[in-house]
């Protein structure tokens, strides 16, 4: 994470953001907006002690997007299988199974990410419904 030693509980995802190094803060805030627009009904929770994003009402883990600061990049955490849906598009980035790295010294990629975004909200409510 941003700072040494152990991370703290914290209250808010406001109070995770402020927690964390001054270039991380912005490219969270971002994210964050970037994934409110394409999910306005998200709910914002601390999951794992980082900013988590409910698709549905009370939905778990796996039906959350997660975000995450360190000390040179954000890592957005979508689901696997929206890794798998997009994974061309992602090639020019640092990838896990269901991760990405997106440095903090360059552009978000807003419309992929918008994009990334509902295609797991509408499996989300698929398999919810």
């Amino acid at each position: 994470m941003g700072k040494q030693g152990p991370m703290p509980n914290f209250e808010t995802i406001d109070d995770y953001i402020a927690y964390q190094p001054k270039q991380a803060q912005v490219v969270l805030k971002e994210l964050r907006k970037i994934i409110k627009d394409a999910a306005p009904d998200a709910i914002e929770v601390l999951n794992y002690k980082v900013p988590s994003f409910t698709l549905v009402p009370g939905g778990k883990r796996d039906q959350q997007i997660m975000m995450a600061g360190y000390a040179k990049f954000v890592g957005f955490y979508p689901f696997p299988t929206v890794m798998s849906a997009f994974k061309n598009e992602l090639k020019d980035y640092k990838t896990g199974k269901g991760s990405i790295q997106f440095p903090l010294d360059k552009p978000l990629p807003k419309e992929l990410i918008k994009r990334m975004v509902k295609y797991r909200r509408d499996e989300v409510l698929k398999e919810w419904n």
